[in-house]
């Protein structure tokens, strides 16, 4: 287990443990419609979130504190660069007297893989100290927060499918159906930078035609079925995949991993990487090929779930 210290001395209270989980995120699609003049990229994509997630507990005190556990504590690197610490001294600069605690987080999810581990986390620790204080998740100085302290936190504030646009921002919510799926990380960090950097674009530049921004692509309404899920999203892919490629080529590998698995009806990356992912027609097929996936890959981290 590692500690990181508070930055003031806390005194914990008798009061109990508050609890969320920071579900992993999944973009089904990606599309980057172009970078704006002040650097930041508009983009277009479909979010699911898994079954699989982070903990992260807050039992209330005086000061503001963190500590990490779990397999993958080591990568949470310094208390000062942690989204969950960021998001809460945010929010503290915003709300008067806002009650604080020490935070425990519960690290399961691979970090730097595309799939918001860590602004799932940041986005929990908001809903915690909302929960706390007796805040709406609808607040505006929530809101703010989270976009603040990163683009993929409003998304996983909301944690439940979305038709994300903007930089991140604006959220439709959608009607998705629960579809099994197989993730696979191959343990390689990619850091999001790099992979935007690698995609190129210039300050001000379309990535693709001025019909496609007006034209956004139309998704099912009100389906439940897999199938017709499925069709809408094969027709618009990733564009992040091929850069995040070139940097691990390994991405490759898991994608055709996950593509040639028995049942196999989407395969994808997810985010910049290097998380992909496979949506199967039932849950039984989605853990014989995580099985047959890990057998062949045991450094590999794999998961066999839900996307809702």
């Amino acid at each position: 287990m590692t500690t990181r210290e508070n930055i003031e001395p806390d005194v914990k209270s008798a009061a109990p443990a508050l609890m969320e989980a920071g579900r992993a995120k999944v973009n089904l699609t990606l599309r980057v419609v172009g970078r704006r003049v002040d650097g930041y990229h508009d983009l277009e994509s479909v979010v699911a979130f898994a079954d699989c997630a982070d903990r992260l507990s807050l039992t209330p005190g005086s000061g503001l504190g963190l500590k990490t556990t779990g397999p993958l504590a080591e990568a949470c690197g310094e208390m000062a660069d942690n989204l969950v610490f960021k998001a809460a001294q945010l929010l503290a600069e915003r709300v008067p007297d806002l009650k604080l605690g020490e935070f425990v987080l519960d690290k399961v999810l691979p970090v730097a893989a595309g799939i918001g581990g860590g602004s799932a986390d940041a986005a929990a620790a908001l809903r915690l100290l909302a929960r706390l204080n007796g805040l709406a998740l609808d607040d505006e100085r929530l809101r703010d927060v989270a976009l603040l302290t990163g683009a993929d936190v409003p998304v996983c504030l909301a944690s439940r499918a979305c038709d994300m646009t903007g930089v991140g921002e604006n959220l439709l919510p959608l009607n998705l159906p629960k579809m099994a799926c197989v993730m696979v990380n191959p343990r390689v960090a990619v850091a999001t930078k790099d992979v935007f950097r690698a995609l190129g674009l210039r300050n001000g530049e379309l990535l693709v035609g001025a019909t496609d921004v007006i034209q956004a692509p139309a998704w099912p309404e009100d389906s439940s079925l897999v199938d017709d899920w499925i069709e809408a999203l094969t027709a618009v892919s990733n564009d992040l995949e091929a850069p995040a490629m070139r940097i691990q080529p390994v991405i490759a590998e898991v994608l055709s991993a996950l593509g040639e698995a028995k049942g196999s009806r989407l395969a994808r990356m997810s985010g910049s990487g290097a998380t992909c992912f496979a949506i199967f027609g039932d849950d039984a097929a989605a853990q014989r090929a995580a099985q047959n996936i890990l057998l062949a890959h045991p450094n590999w981290w794999v998961h066999a779930g839900t996307l809702s």
